[in-house]
């Protein structure tokens, strides 16, 4: 009997370890992606070629427990998409054209994580994009005017973490973006960004 309890409380003491092992303490992320990404006609369902491009981006996660984060990225991010046309002031019509659009966004963002060892996560929430640059691969047009400086939507993924060493991981996570706002300055629908990235970083215990 007296073994039976001292089992159930060396077993106790390790749940309540494990559970408590992440609360309260802070992680700083940094990675580095490949995005696809295209423009979704949300009154038609259909969307453009897609484009592709890089993120690089910098992450601060805080534990509530050991299950619940609350995470904010500042990411550099290359949106676009391929095989579009561009229209001159003299009404010459380029095709083949291929529109790069680069933000700077900030998503904020609830993570659940989960597993046997709660390694990996889900992320869910908002992001705020800032249109830095847009330009045309043909270089014919000034499009600057022709796209919205900002970029609101949904932020989603799921990935996982893995300990290479003391306060170190390294993470491997895909990375949703669909937005709410209209992209362009002028338009007779509503045309969204849509992007999907890989990502792969490193996670930094700072506690």
């Amino acid at each position: 009997m007296k073994r039976i309890i001292t089992t159930l409380f060396i077993f106790s003491g390790i749940y309540a370890t494990a559970f408590a092992q992440n609360k309260n303490t802070a992680e700083f992320g940094v990675n580095v992606g490949i995005n696809v990404s295209t423009i979704l006609d949300s009154q038609t369902g259909q969307h453009t070629t897609y484009g592709t491009g890089v993120n690089f981006g910098a992450s601060m996660e805080y534990y509530f427990s050991n299950t619940w984060s609350l995470k904010a990225k500042a990411i550099y991010d290359q949106k676009g998409w391929g095989n579009g046309f561009v229209t001159l002031a003299d009404g010459t019509e380029i095709d083949g054209v291929d529109y790069h659009l680069n933000y700077i966004t900030v998503p904020v963002m609830a993570s659940w994580h989960f597993g046997y060892t709660n390694n990996w996560y889900i992320n869910f929430g908002l992001y705020a994009g800032f249109l830095s640059s847009s330009s045309e691969s043909s270089h014919s047009a000034d499009v600057s005017q022709a796209f919205n400086s900002t970029d609101v939507g949904l932020a989603y993924g799921i990935g996982v973490k893995l300990p290479v060493a003391n306060k170190v991981k390294v993470f491997f996570e895909y990375d949703g973006q669909v937005g709410f706002t209209n992209v362009f300055t002028q338009s007779d629908g509503s045309y969204q960004n849509d992007r999907d990235s890989f990502n792969i970083g490193l996670s930094f215990a700072l506690k």
